[in-house]
């Protein structure tokens, strides 16, 4: 590893996701760092979301208690 490299772009290539693949966002309207996504953000007031990964579709929903649950 280079010792100049900022630790994100160092954490990208061991994952071997890259920034640019993501989607641009506009400067400013982004609060919260890379990675770090509030559930306020995605679930935009509602108490489940679909997910679709690998082909295989998830639920994530808040449960009355404020916990987060993933099921297949």
């Amino acid at each position: 590893m280079n010792p100049d490299q900022p630790e994100a772009e160092s954490d990208t290539m061991q994952t071997g996701t890259s920034i640019s693949s993501r989607n641009p966002v506009a400067p400013g309207t982004r609060s919260f760092p890379p990675g770090a996504i509030p559930t306020e953000f995605l679930f935009r007031g509602t108490q489940e979301i679909l997910i679709n990964h690998n082909g295989e579709h998830y639920r994530l929903r808040i449960t009355k208690n404020g916990k987060l649950i993933l099921t297949k």
